[in-house]
This record gives structure tokens, sequence and C-alpha cells, in this order.
């Protein structure tokens, strides 16, 4: 644990649904949660993290794994990834405790609690805070698409950097003052952008469209992966 007067007595221990539930409304993806295989937590209601199956499909899992789960049927691919592979689906700090590194004191510490070989997560916000990476994950960027390509350079051109695009209501105002021709390359290029979202296409010029598009462009999450090295793959 961290090495600090607040957090220095705090333990870490096998959790269940309850320790989630009183962080739930902390966490950006909301109380909902689905099947998991283990919890633990940092208690009374200080932190919790949720590992949970795996999905069946997970495109930079491919290349991190070296395409190790490809080129098999169905079944057995699934199989395979059940077997060696868990997921870290929730990471809640109470509020008043972060910034003390107990986000990635409490990942690295219970990956080795975990009885895969894999250990893996999915993050949005992985560019902002990469606790994952300092708890011993390697991190891997999504790539992006020729439609996010364009658009983000769009933005660039008329002075909006990427590293902008998670505030909808700055950008939304400087859109609005933008001169006519910046203004209408931008036009362009979200309505090329909302071809591929059908109840979205059409939608006019307004601070909701803005934040429609920016979640696109910003919400792709990161992937994180890490080997135990006290455990070996069941390929078979």
């Amino acid at each position: 644990m961290p090495k600090c007067t607040v957090t220095k007595n705090l333990k870490i221990v096998p959790g269940n649904l309850e320790d989630y539930k009183a962080l739930s409304h902390f966490h950006y993806r909301g109380k909902r949660l689905g099947p998991f295989k283990k919890i633990f937590a940092i208690r009374p209601a200080i932190a919790a993290i949720v590992y949970t199956m795996p999905s069946p499909v997970m495109e930079l899992r491919n290349i991190a794994c070296g395409q190790l789960f490809n080129g098999l049927d169905r079944k057995t691919r699934i199989t395979l990834i059940n077997d060696n592979i868990c997921c870290i689906g929730r990471v809640i700090v109470e509020p008043r405790y972060r910034g003390l590194g107990l986000a990635g004191t409490i990942v690295r510490e219970t990956m080795k609690l975990m009885d895969t070989p894999i250990v893996e997560a999915a993050a949005v916000m992985g560019l902002v805070n990469p606790f994952f990476e300092k708890a011993g994950m390697t991190a891997y960027r999504p790539t992006e698409s020729l439609a996010v390509k364009q658009l983000t350079e769009a933005f660039s051109i008329v002075g909006i950097e990427s590293r902008c695009l998670l505030d909808p209501k700055t950008i939304h105002k400087k859109i609005n003052s933008l001169g006519v021709s910046n203004q209408n390359l931008i036009e362009t290029q979200i309505q090329k952008f909302l071809q591929k979202y059908n109840a979205q296409r059409y939608m006019p010029h307004s601070i909701e469209r803005t934040r429609f598009v920016l979640s696109k462009l910003t919400k792709r999450p990161m992937y994180y992966i890490w080997f135990n090295p006290k455990k070996e793959l069941t390929l078979k």
C-alpha cells in the first residue's frame, strides 16, 4: 500500500457485491453490474475492484497476444479465452481518497490473486489517469478509423486540438465563434462523420449533437494486459 499516514493501515480484502454497491455511484458507468468473478475491497467503502469474464471479441487483445486466439472455431476460441483471461470490469476509489495511488495499488495487488494467466482491462479514461500502467499492465492504444482521423484533423485545422475534445460546452462555443469558412468546414466534416449513425445522421447543429460527436471521437478505450508470470497458458 502507499506509504502515507492516511493509507498505511488500509488492507485489501476479498469483497462482495455490497462493497461495489457502496461505491458504484462514483463510477462513470453507473450502478448496473453484470455477472462477475471476484470483488476485492478496501474497507470501509474506500475502494473496490471487480473482475468479470472477458469479452469474446477484443481487437487489441489479438495484437497483444500475437493472434493467439485467432484461426479457431468460435466454440474453441471462447473456451480458451474464458480459461485463460479475466477482465477488470470496475475500479472505484472514493473521491476523498483519490490521488493517493489506491487505484494502481488495488489493481497491482489483486491481479496476482486471480487464477488466470492473463488479466485485461479496457478504459476510456486511460489517457487521463494511467493507473493500469502504473500497476504493471501494458497499454495498447486503439486505432482510429478514417472518419475519426478526418474530423479530428478538421478540428485541428480550425484551432481545436484533440486534447481539448473532452469538454462539449467549450467546443460548442468555439465552433460557434469560428468564421464562416471554418464553420462550413467543420459542418461538412461533422455531417460526413454522422453518416454511419442512422438515428443521429440528420441531427441539427446543437450542443446535443456536439456532445454526441465528441463522445464518439474520445470514448475509444485503451486496452491493457498483464501476463501472470506464475501461470501458464492453457491451450488445449
